[in-house]
């Protein structure tokens, strides 16, 4: 797998680069560095989503945290967000999420909380790391009463929604919402939630099977719910990832509401309600500039971030801010989460169309969308590192962006999660910037070995 952790934990195909070894040994070394940081025997919760896979690697994690003197709490199918929220709520020492978010069914992924339901920092990441590829000789194994054990607790969705519930705090009667499940962990609480807020759901994509995750379906894939709402009298189509950590919405006349005009509605609401810290928003370089323009129009203060939710959320916690997120649907909402909540995004956005008694569409123009395009060039490591160092490649991004000038703007990045180099234009001119995304994506391709 080469680095284990990324931008969003541990990742990699399932039983490959991601096996029951890998799984144990991070178990061990995350318990281990954790216990390090208590004088008391650690508790883990673990949730997992609907891969196939996800119950052999729950199995292996929690082998590898009790054979350290852990004890383990089984949440079962449970959005990320749901353990960030449930390590705090339940007093366990860290949390543990098996997902792959967004991606197909075949990979799989580890992700940690620390006790206060954040992502571990890069520092505590590459603690585990080193023991796990390094040196784990100075891991010791208890024997006895000092073995860790395994507990399995099925009322964690009901406090999670309860929760959900109270952050919200709108009545929905009356809104008919569409909602997109992913075949994944929003197939076990979406339902509940908007049905106990009120609203009158109708649901998709909410049948799990084990290999269906994300297939042809979530926020990732629009199109049946863009078709549903277009074939049916609703008011708004939510659509949720995986591992339920990202939203992305479909307004009543069936267009596209992305992260960033998520992330545009919410600033202005909290903004007209007296709510948002320091008039401010964290987005990522990611965001569409559009987004900038809404900004400046209605003086709201930018703050830009490297991709990743975890970046946007260390630039809230440094300095207070209360919304900020990603064009691809990871909102972070700081005055009720430690993390990126795509039903609670959802439900906020239900709530928003209520209390301002107006409707989707029409929030949704608060902000214009520039044309954008982006092409994902399959890429090893190797090739990854070139985009610092290579000559052709450096030259052809900067041959796009001197062609662009001021209208627009070109980003090459390696992906943190996939492998995956992407490249990313934006501008006024929807047939100029596809022209250059192709040539500096053909450069690049020639450079894979």
């Amino acid at each position: 797998m080469g680095r284990l952790f990324g931008t969003d934990g541990a990742r990699g195909i399932a039983n490959a680069d991601l096996n029951c070894e890998l799984a144990m040994n991070i178990g061990r070394a995350a318990a281990y560095v954790l216990i390090e940081k208590t004088t008391e025997k650690p508790k883990f919760l673990i949730g997992k989503d609907t891969r196939m896979s996800s119950g052999m690697l729950e199995m292996a994690l929690a082998a590898g945290l009790c054979s350290v003197g852990a004890d383990v709490v089984l949440a079962g199918f449970i959005p990320t967000p749901a353990v960030a929220y449930l390590v705090g709520h339940t007093g366990c020492d860290a949390g543990i999420m098996i997902s792959a978010s967004h991606n197909p069914c075949e990979y799989n992924g580890i992700k940690i909380f620390d006790g206060n339901g954040y992502k571990l920092p890069d520092r505590l990441e590459e603690e585990i790391e080193s023991l796990v590829l390094d040196d784990s000789s100075c891991i010791t194994y208890p024997t006895g009463g000092e073995v860790g054990n395994v507990f399995s607790r099925g009322d964690y969705l009901d406090d999670y929604i309860n929760h959900l519930v109270g952050c919200v705090d709108t009545d929905l009667k009356g809104l008919r919402i569409a909602i997109d499940c992913a075949n994944g962990c929003a197939s076990y609480t979406a339902e509940k939630l908007f049905t106990a807020l009120g609203a009158d759901v109708h649901m998709l994509h909410n049948r799990p099977n084990g290999i269906n995750i994300n297939q042809n379906c979530g926020s990732t894939h629009m199109e049946d719910l863009i078709d549903y709402v277009n074939g049916n009298q609703v008011d708004l189509g939510l659509a949720f990832d995986g591992d339920s950590d990202r939203c992305l919405a479909v307004d009543q006349n069936g267009k596209l509401i992305d992260g960033d005009k998520l992330i545009a509605i919410f600033a202005t609401y909290l903004r007209e309600h007296n709510r948002l810290k320091d008039n401010t928003a964290v987005i990522t370089v990611m965001t569409n500039l559009g987004f900038k323009l809404f900004a400046k129009e209605n003086d709201i203060q930018v703050i830009e971030t490297k991709v990743g939710d975890r970046y946007v959320l260390e630039e809230m916690i440094k300095h207070g801010y209360n919304i900020g997120g990603e064009q691809s649907g990871h909102i972070i909402f700081k005055d009720f989460a430690t993390t990126g909540d795509g039903q609670l995004s959802g439900a906020m956005l239900a709530k928003i169309i209520v209390d301002s008694q107006s409707d989707a569409a029409a929030l949704s123009s608060v902000m214009t969308v520039l044309p954008q395009t982006m092409i994902n060039v399959e890429a090893s490591p190797e090739l990854k590192a070139l985009l610092k160092t290579d000559r052709d490649i450096l030259a052809a991004i900067k041959q796009a962006s001197e062609e662009l000038g001021n209208t627009g703007r070109i980003l090459v990045r390696a992906s943190g999660t996939e492998p995956l180099i992407r490249v990313m234009l934006e501008g006024t001119d929807i047939h100029q910037i596809k022209r250059l995304a192709k040539s500096v994506a053909a450069v690049i391709k020639g450079k894979a070995v």
